[in-house]
């Protein structure tokens, strides 16, 4: 049976749908298989992301609604055999949205693959609260910004709230010179401040951008320092002790954050 996570944030613009197709993707590279599940209801952005809007015959609405099986919805990633998605649809009404079948299709789901990524919704709609009733385990992502940290310090709350058995943490957009200027909370006051497990951070990095617009994940392109950070927040999810990436001893630092 492999892992259901969702991955979710408490407001958006904080990269969560970027970090979930390139965590997906490192993992694939890793030799799990993955699936991937857009529940951003109404915005369908990862199938855009993944170059994948073009072959998109079937969505989530198609599968709960029985029209077609799982198998027929599920799109190959160009870059990656072990890496799927299920694309989100814009028609669906989420307080319409069957959360008990949707369980039942991501626990099957989770006997074909290592790893089953639920894209969850920012903040806590109702399209948040289907992702969190399938899973044990929920990643919030967050930036350093105040407003960030607030918010998913509430989405926390609701979670313990919710019995959720395990909680993670990883910070997007990581920039130490914002820390140094007094921009950005510091990465040990938001440890302290959201008091869950923390897998990691991304750095700041424009070809995270720039890869979404393509159509291709950032990690593709490998043995860069953002290849690393996903690297270690995927191995630190598998249960492996590593040390996050050492910025300040590589010649490519003062380049990237000049």
């Amino acid at each position: 049976m492999g892992e259901i996570i969702a991955i979710a944030s408490g407001k958006g613009g904080v990269g969560k749908s970027s970090v979930v197709l390139n965590l997906g993707e490192t993992l694939a590279m890793m030799n799990k298989t993955v699936c991937l599940i857009d529940m951003d209801l109404g915005l369908k952005n990862l199938d855009y992301m993944m170059g994948l809007e073009n072959r998109v015959i079937y969505d989530l609405k198609d599968v709960m609604e029985g029209r077609c099986s799982l198998k027929k919805a599920m799109l190959q990633d160009k870059y990656n055999r072990n890496l799927y998605l299920i694309p989100a649809c814009k028609s669906i009404q989420i307080d319409a949205f069957p959360q008990a079948q949707l369980k039942q299709m991501v626990e099957q789901l989770a006997k074909q693959f290592d790893y089953v990524l639920l894209d969850s919704a920012a903040g806590i709609e109702k399209g948040f609260y289907c992702s969190i009733g399938c899973v044990r385990h929920v990643i919030l992502v967050t930036t350093l910004d105040v407003t960030a940290l607030q918010d998913a310090d509430r989405i926390v709350g609701i979670l313990m709230q919710e019995g959720m058995e395990q909680i993670s943490f990883l910070v997007n957009r990581y920039h130490p010179k914002n820390i140094e200027k007094g921009v950005s909370i510091p990465l040990e006051d938001a440890k302290h401040w959201l008091a869950v497990d923390f897998l990691g951070y991304i750095i700041e990095d424009e070809e995270m951008q720039r890869s979404g617009n393509l159509g291709k994940p950032a990690v593709i392109k490998r043995n860069q320092l953002l290849s690393e950070c996903f690297q270690v927040i995927a191995k630190r999810l598998q249960g492996e002790h590593v040390a996050l990436p050492k910025l300040h001893n590589r010649g490519i630092f003062a380049k990237l954050f000049s």
